[in-house]
């Protein structure tokens, strides 16, 4: 299934319900939210309201509060933005998106062994 690509303010969110073993409250959202960021409740409630009409969680009612768990696994979604970020802006070339990490310094030797031996593996 294809996902749209989230904004970097949602995904943020869909990043705190992924590692969560539970559905979560608003305000637990926003206790697990960087201090920095400093959203009021109206900008988390208007996040997580897109990310239910665009599929990416459930909402259910317990008590006076409204849960929040995701209905797209993790794994998926990021499968789906690598392969896109590959098309995008490396052509679809495996090769060409090592080589921008690399040369950009990116890539640590524990890194490249690490990469090594995961091809190895394939």
């Amino acid at each position: 299934m294809a996902y749209k690509t989230l904004p970097n303010s949602e995904l943020e969110l869909m990043m705190i319900l992924w590692k969560a073993d539970k559905p979560m409250t608003r305000t637990e959202i926003e206790e697990r939210l960087p201090k920095k960021r400093n959203l009021s409740k109206t900008t988390v409630l208007s996040f997580l309201s897109r990310l239910e009409e665009k599929g990416f969680v459930r909402v259910e009612k317990e008590g006076r509060s409204n849960c929040y768990s995701p209905l797209v696994k993790e794994e998926e979604y990021l499968q789906q933005e690598s392969g896109s970020i590959l098309k995008k802006l490396y052509g679809n070339s495996v090769k060409k998106f090592i080589a921008a990490l690399y040369d950009g310094e990116s890539l640590s030797k524990k890194q490249i062994e690490e990469l090594k031996d995961y091809l190895d593996s394939l």
